[in-house]
């Protein structure tokens, strides 16, 4: 290989944050750009995965063309190596310390070239590109490699791959090793751009301890159709698992001298919760920002646990408490809370300090009245839209004055709600006392985001959690002491060994459980584990000491958000030293790109935080927000493109000077967002500020453009319009006739709508083994039923008719735990309390222990599997709004099987038919008697507008 030749240096800065890898190369084949190859490697060792994405184009046009390389990646991944082969040359990416990236970022804008400051992130990705100029028939190799450490969430891992190479690819290939010595229990994989003939692409094999999954398409599989050079891989990859776990819930492993200990005990009785939800409805949170709200928190209560206590908090200028005191879970209790919720209404400021303080007044008080049940856990979770508006607006002081109250005794949760919200202040607010900030997104999944929130906190295992390691054995550990331990989430503890021949590294874990202390007690042979690591050729060697780095600097970061003084430049430090001696891509760091000479454009890609996500303000300074500005602490700028929109204050209208009505009774202006097009080009530092933070209900006579002598705008991007969401129900058992009763009582919208009127399919029966081999069933009823239940398939399917079908239907399976609720507008799948939204006719492909489910671009939604029964839902296109429901293979019902549908399958009785043309028979089931008739139905065909087809039909 040629060693590098001279090249200028480029800036590329990236910001990468959970578990995601998209690989996206955008140039398209039409400008001459070939990808003949494109490649993912990704090696998983003990949660720790490191990813190599390498793309291989060609320049097939006859002058020079430029090529694009663009990668979604994992929001808390870091990227540590990056680089380019153009003609056997080699252009390496360099991590320096952001200072010395920013200030040649300065002198290429001082010198008048072109320069660019990307920084854009997803709700799970960021994305890094690099562009080049490439000679005729000259070849270019990228390469990429990040690593991150895979979190448990809701009892699984998962790593995501974006798949979008927007044209066919000769060589496509996807490799993805798993390697776990505690053993695989469980791997799913999910897919967004699945059809059947890619489905032979696609191969997993499995051991105890190693998983390898592939996808290697060819070229006919990836082309949408015989006559089409579009590619259908567009979309989302996803693998999941989780490991085996010992009666002690841990497992240490080691390589090269450091250690990584995993630790998650399961077997534990749920603490019980006392909880106080603090809910925002100021203005700002009409419309549909509160319809969610109360969509979630009415699931939510009907969640909790009859050991559990709580209390509502509402607020908006001031805090209204919907109890006097905590109140026990109990149904009386959960019936009159939910009524109190479905009735919250937005509008008036927000009064953040007196809502938190009368949080934990009520705790408090019962505290000291002896009334919180001892060996129980005490959450606050607030949520909220917006900045303090009413009553101490002032961050500092509200962070001052609910530590103070809290005092640790209490953990508070911060849930962000869109990007108005002042979200580096509720991160601070949550790490002070004891807990996390989360960011809920504004789209039609809102209500089911916040629903997993608590879903991840719902059940307390353990309390003050800590490890102990002999201090003549372990140095430089990571964080040893965790405030709770959550089911389904896993505590890390990674460290170096001493320098000494170590037979067995052992561990102790105390904590506290309900009413009682434990202590867990692990230990490792270290010669045995190191040697475990040492063979396999398919995993990523000395990867323990880039984990313990990884962490650490995690951590640190997380540590610098509430530091200040001293203590955040001693933790700044030591981050940025590990990030430069790891190669590491942080928010501290940039990377900057060799190109070739001769090309001039600077480039430079941002690593935003959370705070910044989607255009809201980068990290700023609490003093700065305090003072209404949003200058973020990064003085590099981003460039304003043509056309870019930024999303407007929505209570602002066009000129900046009136309100918009919606919901806000005599205010004036059209209701909806508003969007400001700005045509401004090229990097400018000095953007004026356009407008800032309106508070929630201002007189009009008040508002009015700051003076543009204010810094920098910060515009937060508009959120995706969506349809209204729809409830999910959680697993119950439907035997209970009360149980099955309540989920009945759906909390769908009144607003839903009804379908039209027109003729309909009806619902087809297969009945192998009866002398009539199906039996078609039309459903006159208009109240919710119960369809299926056969408790041996473990399958139950319920659902409520309309003029045209289907208003909704849940579908219920125990092996594998899915939940599955349909509506004509949308599609909620939940897998082991993990709730995930898709839209009708979006494909989709997910492969679980047991079963399949399948969607493709009709919108046939499928689930399958060896000896189940076939359930089957597609949605009717207008003016047929509504939902189908087909079965096949029905022969696998048991003789247990119940429901107004099931009934047909415990041994059907036929009379002979009657009548002049043999049309009309009865047929008996279970003791009941059913007048039959023979009629010409229309059977749903796919592809096509339906089959008639004779069929004895009945009426329930």
């Amino acid at each position: 290989m040629k060693s590098p030749a001279p090249a200028h240096m480029w800036n590329i800065v990236l910001v990468l944050p959970s578990l995601l890898a998209v690989l996206q190369t955008t140039t398209a084949k039409k400008n001459g750009i070939d990808i003949y190859s494109l490649t993912v490697d990704s090696q998983v060792s003990s949660r720790f995965a490191h990813t190599v994405v390498t793309s291989r184009v060609v320049n097939r046009a006859n002058s020079v063309q430029e090529a694009t390389f663009q990668i979604e990646l994992p929001r808390k991944a870091f990227i540590t190596n990056f680089s380019m082969v153009i003609d056997g040359v080699t252009y390496p990416g360099i991590v320096q310390d952001k200072a010395a990236a920013q200030e040649q970022y300065s002198a290429a804008v001082s010198r008048g070239e072109s320069a660019g400051l990307v920084k854009t992130a997803g709700r799970q990705t960021e994305q890094f590109e690099v562009s080049v100029t490439v000679a005729p028939n000259a070849k270019i190799t990228f390469e990429l490699v990040y690593q991150e450490l895979l979190r448990r969430r809701l009892g699984t891992y998962e790593l995501l791959l974006k798949v979008k190479p927007q044209q066919l690819v000769k060589h496509l290939q996807m490799d993805i090793h798993i390697f776990e010595p505690q053993g695989i229990r469980l791997l799913e994989t999910e897919s967004t751009f699945m059809t059947q003939e890619l489905a032979d692409a696609l191969t997993t094999s499995q051991n105890k301890t190693k998983a390898h999954i592939r996808f290697k398409p060819t070229l006919s599989q990836q082309q949408k159709s015989q006559n089409e050079q579009d590619t259908v891989l567009d979309g989302n990859f996803i693998v999941r698992y989780d490991v085996d776990r010992s009666v002690s819930g841990g497992s240490i492993q080691i390589e090269n001298g450091y250690f990584v200990h995993h630790f998650a005990p399961e077997d534990l009785p749920t603490m019980p919760k006392n909880v106080i939800f603090v809910i925002d409805k100021s203005g700002s949170m009409s419309g549909k920002k509160i319809q969610q709200t109360r969509e979630a928190l009415i699931k939510i209560l009907n969640d909790l646990s009859p050991k559990d206590q709580f209390n509502l908090i509402v607020f908006n200028w001031e805090a209204t408490q919907w109890a006097s005191y905590l109140v026990e879970a109990s149904e009386e209790n959960l019936k009159r809370a939910t009524e109190y919720a479905s009735k919250i209404r937005a509008q008036g400021g927000t009064n953040i300090n007196d809502a938190m303080l009368l949080a934990v007044k009520l705790l408090d008080s019962s505290n000291q009245a002896e009334l919180l049940p001892s060996g129980s856990v005490s959450l606050i979770i607030l949520l909220t839209d917006g900045e303090p508006t009413e009553g101490e607006t002032n961050p500092a002081n509200i962070r001052k004055n609910v530590q103070e109250a809290i005092n640790d005794q209490y953990s508070l949760f911060c849930l962000g709600f869109g990007f108005d919200v002042h979200y580096s202040f509720l991160e601070k607010l949550a790490q002070d006392n004891g807990g996390l900030a989360r960011r809920i997104y504004e789209d039609s999944d809102s209500a089911l985001q916040l629903q997993d929130f608590y879903h991840e906190v719902a059940n307390p295992l353990l309390l003050s959690v800590a490890f102990e390691y002999p201090s003549n054995a372990v140095e430089v550990v990571t964080q040893d002491n965790f405030r709770h331990h959550f089911k389904g989430s896993e505590m890390v503890v990674a460290g170096k060994l001493q320098d000494q021949g170590l037979d067995v590294l052992s561990a102790k874990i105390s904590g506290q459980m309900h009413k009682q202390n434990i202590t867990f007690q692990t230990e490792a042979r270290v010669a045995q584990k190191e040697e475990e690591f040492q063979s396999p050729k398919y995993i990523f060697h000395n990867f323990m000491e880039r984990l313990w780095a990884l962490l650490t600097i995690h951590q640190q970061l997380e540590q610098m958000v509430s530091a200040s003084g001293d203590e955040l430049k001693a933790l700044e430090s030591q981050a940025l030293n590990l990030s430069l001696k790891y190669s590491f891509v942080t928010p501290l760091t940039h990377m900057v790109v060799t190109k070739p000479e001769g090309q001039e454009q600077f480039q430079v890609a941002g690593k935003p935080v959370e705070a910044d996500t989607q255009g809201a303000p980068s990290q700023a300074t609490e003093e700065e927000t305090e003072n209404g500005s949003c200058r973020p602490r990064d003085s590099l700028h981003a460039p304003v493109v043509l056309g870019t929109k930024f999303r407007k204050d929505p209570k602002l209208d066009d000129a900046g000077t009136a309100l918009r009505e919606h919901k806000f009774p005599g205010l004036r202006g059209p209701p909806g967002d508003l969007y400001l097009t700005a045509s401004f080009v090229g990097f400018n530092p000095s953007l004026n500020r356009l407008m800032g933070r309106i508070p929630d209900q201002p007189h009009l006579s008040t508002l009015a453009f700051p003076p543009l002598s204010q810094p920098p705008l910060c515009l937060p991007q508009s959120p995706t319009t969506t349809p209204p969401t729809m409830p999910f129900f959680p697993e119950r058992n439907y035997r209970n006739p009360d149980l099955f009763s309540l989920l009945l009582d759906s909390t769908i919208p009144d607003e839903l709508p009804q379908p039209a009127q027109s003729q309909h399919f009806p619902i087809i029966l297969p009945l192998p083994g009866s002398s009539v081999d199906q039996l078609c069933v039309d459903i006159r009823s208009r109240e919710a039923l119960k369809l299926f239940e056969d408790p041996e398939q473990g399958l139950f399917v319920a659902g409520e008719y309309g003029k045209g079908g289907f208003s909704w239907i849940k579908v219920n399976i125990q092996k594998p735990h899915l939940h599955i609720h349909a509506t004509p507008e949308r599609l909620v799948v939940t897998r082991d309390r993990k709730n995930s939204e898709y839209k009708w006719k979006q494909t989709l492909f997910f492969v679980l222990p047991g079963l399949k489910m399948t969607m493709d671009k009709m919108g046939l939604l499928r689930l399958s599997g060896p000896d189940r029964v076939d359930i089957a839902l597609v949605p009717m296109d207008e003016p047929q709004k509504g939902l189908m429901l087909l079965v096949h293979d029905t022969q696998h019902f048991s003789n247990r099987t119940y429901g107004e549908l099931g009934r047909f399958y415990q041994g059907i009785i036929w009379d002979p038919p009657v009548g002049s043309d043999d049309t009309i028979r009865t047929l008996r089931v279970q003791g009941t008697e059913y007048s039959a008739t023979r009629q010409l139905r229309l059977k749903y065909q796919e592809g096509s507008k339906g089959t008639d087809i004779s069929c004895w039909t009945v009426k329930i």
